[in-house]
């Protein structure tokens, strides 16, 4: 039963590294998966050598195709091994059997990474260091401080700021480190300069660019957001004759690709442009049926993609996997194996991911009232995610950073924020499309 499982079982995210794109650095994808609470009565293993053991096994069959594993084929815990716990010195040992030793240095940091990260929010002392251990001793070992290579998405290195349109249309920019609270000030170039009246945006995650989509949601424009640019021609435009059914709001991956959906009836199309720039790419989803697109928000790593489906009367919430075939220019990118986040939700009105693998949805269960929600990336929900209830929410945008507040667009009390441990609050009258960059 539910009650039993949740009582007996845990989720925890094990990693992965993202699959290898020419260029670019290893990058960590979470994957949540439920391990026993305690002990094990069958193995006798503690939570944390578990979870070890299943990040050995590999990742769970959906992620498998964008993700690898660092460890050699076959590797596992020393037979025998029941419990892991870090030393007085913090340093957390992991025995591993003999195919272990097959993995030459920069491989091994990439396991401790793996191990390092899985482990990381799991056990009750904090784990300053992994130490991998082969046949004859030690393999290698890394250091929390030095894990941050291993990040699936560094941005600019600093708090983000956050971002949206003014009553005039323009873009503007509360500073980073303000949580919110800091005082709106129009980004540079045209974006800020409010020569084309918009309506939605997205900012690259290192927070050099942003694209805008204008008012009447037919054409979606690229600029620099340090610079003073002129004015360029839109990127992208929607031959929709209705606002509702042009471009949905553009959304960043972490490998500074922009995406963003076309609604037209007489053409739906997800698009991607390659750095923000260049000829539109379509992507395929070839599990979309007779589904609509209605928007989108790409993970900070960049292999997963959250949709908004409108299929008959209802909008639910999809997941689906970013998979990338070829390389350089010849690259072609599809999105597969949709699965449905959240089916108690019969009406999702918006979604932003929140941390490495979950999502903050807002929506309404049938004949219900409308909440705001926390949801796995797997799909599943827990009673536990509700969070407190505010009015006619349009739209919502979360951090990477969980210890930054949520932020909402509402019909009645503007942008609005809920901070950790504290209510609603109000931000800015007026205004709307606030989002985080990515």
């Amino acid at each position: 039963g539910q009650s039993d499982f949740k009582r007996l079982y845990r989720p925890v995210n094990k990693y992965y590294f993202a699959a290898a794109r020419a260029g670019s650095e290893p990058a960590l994808v979470a994957d949540p998966v439920y391990v026993r609470n305690r002990t094990d009565p069958v193995t006798r293993m503690d939570t944390a050598t578990q979870t070890v053991r299943t990040l050995l096994e590999g990742p769970s069959n959906w992620l498998r195709p964008v993700v690898e594993s660092s460890f050699p084929a076959g590797t596992t815990l020393r037979k025998g091994d029941i419990t892991l716990a870090p030393d007085d010195q913090n340093v957390l040992k992991v025995r591993l059997s003999k195919q272990a030793d097959k993995a030459g240095p920069a491989e091994c940091r990439m396991m401790a990474a793996q191990v390092l990260f899985t482990l990381r929010d799991l056990t009750s002392a904090r784990v300053g260091q992994v130490e991998l251990q082969g046949e004859h001793g030690p393999l290698c070992s890394l250091a929390a401080d030095e894990s941050e290579e291993f990040e699936g998405d560094r941005g600019s290195g600093a708090p983000d700021s956050q971002y949206f349109v003014d009553d005039k249309g323009r873009v503007q920019r509360i500073p980073a480190g303000s949580k919110g609270l800091g005082d709106p000030q129009p980004v540079a170039g045209p974006l800020g300069a409010g020569h084309v009246v918009m309506s939605a945006v997205g900012v690259s995650r290192d927070e050099q660019q942003g694209a805008a989509v204008s008012a009447d949601q037919r054409n979606l424009y690229v600029s620099s957001l340090v610079s003073e640019d002129e004015a360029a021609a839109p990127v992208v435009t929607s031959h929709a004759k209705k606002a509702e059914d042009g471009l949905s709001a553009p959304s960043w991956d972490g490998r500074g690709d922009l995406w963003v959906a076309d609604r037209n009836p007489s053409g739906p199309r997800l698009l991607r442009l390659v750095g923000g720039e260049g000829e539109p790419q379509e992507v395929t989803v070839p599990d979309l049926g007779k589904g609509r697109i209605e928007a989108l928000r790409l993970s900070a790593d960049g292999v997963r993609v959250a949709l908004r489906v409108a299929e008959g009367e209802h909008t639910t919430l999809r997941i689906g996997r970013v998979e990338r075939h070829g390389s350089g220019d010849a690259e072609r990118v599809s999105v597969e194996d949709l699965r449905t986040a959240a089916p108690q939700l019969t009406d999702v009105t918006a979604v932003s991911w929140s941390g490495r693998s979950r999502l903050v949805v807002v929506g309404k269960e049938e004949g219900g009232v409308q909440q705001v929600r926390y949801v796995q990336a797997d799909g599943s929900t827990s009673s536990s995610g509700v969070l407190p209830g505010v009015n006619q929410v349009t739209a919502v945008a979360a951090a990477d950073d969980e210890q930054l507040p949520l932020m909402a667009d509402t019909e009645s009390d503007g942008i609005v924020k809920l901070s950790p441990g504290d209510n609603w609050q109000t931000v800015l009258k007026e205004g709307s499309s606030l989002v985080y960059p990515g």
